[in-house]
């Protein structure tokens, strides 16, 4: 029995691949089980390859997947073909046995690319390209447990069980996978009934699940007759939530008062409106309190509405990833030039253009420090985990009030669209700063300047007459093209970033997490996170090279000087930054802000997250001098 466990539960897409993830992931976590789940899809609807990486543990929640499984659960031949060679030595394939006799290049589904590659492949293994010659292959030259089952067979046993017609037994399909991985990790039934009524609230569909699930286990048994593969949790959880990214967010927006959201649906922005919307009305004390969610015509609309209602008094944000956020940059100047405490989230996707849609990338990070032209004041932060994501929604909104300044909250699709387990937040440390606000009076100025950068904020509505342009403004907002008042005005909006850079806490905006003293230095943000922080483990195990990990999680204001101080005790050492991007963004940044010159980087790009086994080999080669850039490319 293991410790913990990586599978991967794969399908066609709209075949319930997604909600066998959010089932599983549910069970895992009702049995104590840390659990963390990346979502995989194309940008279609249905047909295409989807599939669930999963990594569970009974010590701890993971921080981020690894590339070799312990189980690969296949609900079509697709599903075999693309993620073969991920099985480790002593593996589990489950499959249909009905798609023995499918070959990879008869499936139209299966992109040319990767078409191409499994012709070499199989060539060179000597096999004909079908289900069943693979299933052989794995099982003599990979020691792999090959579970075959017949999906027919069952529907059929299934349907006379649970007295169903057969076209209905058959729409149980896709729980198939589900049982088969919760009878071979040894998950009690009770688990699984709690996952199924979570999901559905529905408790003849638990019922008639549950059934299915026996004659699954029934049938697993007869071929693999051996211990469960996980161990009991000792975990212990008291209290555990299941969330994505997007859900984490949403849930820090309403915790931190937001009160208006406006979005145009985008991938893989919009689940984070849609849990809004779903819990847009809520209790606090004996009162109801609304978060209103404006679905608009397009992202333009979007962004300049949220700034409406943030000029109107309320905690006002849209949502959007990288075409969203093009269109919304003209917005984003205006609400510079006004001193409008908006927040954008942007959930970073692979581009440019329409790019990859429904996958993930860092490379946004650039536009957003300079999108728009001209200067002006911005907060960004970045989130490196569920935790964070769920804090930093709430802190983003109040820098931007406090500071009255635009602020991005950047995430990407990897964290947006992946399943974990977490413990609640403690809301006891959470606070809300709404800023200076004051209801005006007599000869008010909306810009005033004697109070320094940051001047009492009226609400539209008050009793007070206030101006609002895109144009240079004097104090009382009125179109002013004086020099010397440009000169006053620019200046009070720049030295805004001044007293941000003093007053925001500097553990806040970076943290150093292992010893000045360590071998190598990893240097990221955002998502990378949790890998690096795997990666400084392994090696620590390992004991002959010992890491650190550089994670920066505010980019306006920069953490200039304790960056700068990290990067002088590693001089001479390796430091290697961890990005997916082509170019290192971070790189870029940190030299802009602090002079020092970071020539050595583990990229990705392809639209999948860093797994800990690929960086971990990578590291390795840049300190043993192999190569000073290394591209990964793990992950189908």
């Amino acid at each position: 029995m293991l410790e913990e466990i990586s599978f991967i539960v794969g399908g066609p897409q709209g075949s319930g691949i997604e909600t066998s993830a959010v089932v599983l992931t549910y069970a895992f976590a009702r049995a104590g089980y840390g659990v963390l789940v990346d979502r995989e899809y194309f940008s279609n609807i249905k047909g295409r390859h989807s599939y669930a990486l999963f990594r569970v543990s009974s010590k701890r929640v993971p921080k981020a997947l690894k590339y070799l499984t312990n189980m690969l659960v296949a609900l079509d031949a697709e599903t075999v073909f693309t993620h073969y060679k991920s099985l480790k030595d002593g593996g589990i394939l489950v499959y249909d046995v009905g798609i023995s006799l499918k070959k990879f290049d008869a499936i139209p589904s299966i992109e040319d690319e990767l078409r191409s590659r499994l012709a070499k492949e199989f060539k060179d293994l000597g096999l004909d390209g079908t289900v069943e010659s693979l299933a052989n292959y794995l099982r003599s030259r990979k020691n792999v447990f090959v579970v075959g089952l017949d999906y027919s067979k069952v529907i059929e046993e299934f349907s006379k069980e649970a007295s169903l017609k057969p076209h209905q037994a058959s729409m149980y399909l896709s729980s198939i996978p589900t049982a088969a991985v919760t009878t071979l990790t040894g998950l009690r039934e009770s688990a699984l009934s709690f996952a199924y009524m979570r999901r559905f609230n529905d408790p003849k569909v638990v019922e008639e699940n549950i059934k299915l699930s026996k004659v699954v286990a029934n049938r697993v048994r007869r071929v693999y007759d051996f211990p469960p593969l996980l161990k009991n949790s000792e975990i212990g959880f008291n209290e555990v939530l299941v969330v994505s990214g997007n859900d984490v967010v949403a849930m820090g927006k309403v915790v931190g008062g937001l009160r208006y959201q406006a979005y145009y649906p985008i991938t893989p922005a919009a689940d984070e409106s849609f849990t809004l919307e779903t819990y847009s009305r809520f209790k606090v004390g004996d009162e109801y309190a609304t978060v209103v969610v404006l679905q608009t015509e397009d992202e333009i609309a979007a962004i300049t509405s949220a700034i409406g209602a943030a000029l109107a008094g309320v905690r006002a944000a849209t949502a959007t990833s990288g075409p969203g956020f093009s269109l919304m940059v003209e917005g984003l100047g205006w609400a510079g030039m006004n001193e409008v405490p908006v927040v954008i989230t942007y959930y970073q996707r692979g581009g440019p253009s329409t790019g990859l849609p429904t996958r993930g990338s860092q490379t946004d990070l650039l536009f957003t420090l300079f999108a728009s032209h001209g200067e002006f004041p911005r907060i960004v932060i970045a989130s490196g985990d569920h935790e964070e994501a769920f804090k930093d929604s709430i802190e983003i909104m109040n820098l931007t009030e406090k500071y009255q300044v635009p602020g991005i909250h950047l995430l990407d699709k990897f964290l947006a669209n992946s399943l974990m387990t977490l413990t609640p937040p403690e809301l006891s440390e959470l606070r809300v700063d709404r800023g200076v606000v004051t209801e005006g009076g007599d000869n008010y100025l909306r810009f005033d300047m004697s109070k320094g950068p940051v001047s009492p904020r009226a609400f539209l509505g008050s009793n007070v007459i206030m101006y609002y342009t895109g144009d240079e403004h004097n104090e009382v907002g009125h179109i002013s093209e004086d020099p010397i008042n440009r000169i006053n005005m620019y200046t009070k909006r720049m030295v805004k970033l001044e007293l941000m850079s003093k007053e925001i806490p500097e553990d806040f905006l970076v943290r150093l997490y292992g010893d000045l003293d360590a071998d190598v230095l990893l240097i990221g943000w955002g998502y990378v996170k949790g890998v690096a922080l795997e990666v400084m483990d392994e090696l620590s195990r390992g004991g002959d090279i010992s890491c650190a990990y550089l994670h920066l999680r505010g980019f306006s204001p920069f953490p200039s000087r304790f960056v700068a101080e990290v990067l002088k005790a590693f001089e001479g050492k390796n430091v290697v930054a961890l990005e997916h991007s082509y170019l290192a963004q971070l790189s870029k940044v940190i030299a802009m802000n602090t002079g020092f010159m970071i020539r050595k980087e583990i990229v990705k790009f392809t639209g999948r997250p860093m797994l800990v086994d690929e960086v971990l080999q990578a590291l390795i080669k840049i300190v043993e001098g192999v190569s000073n850039r290394e591209v990964l490319s793990l992950g189908e």
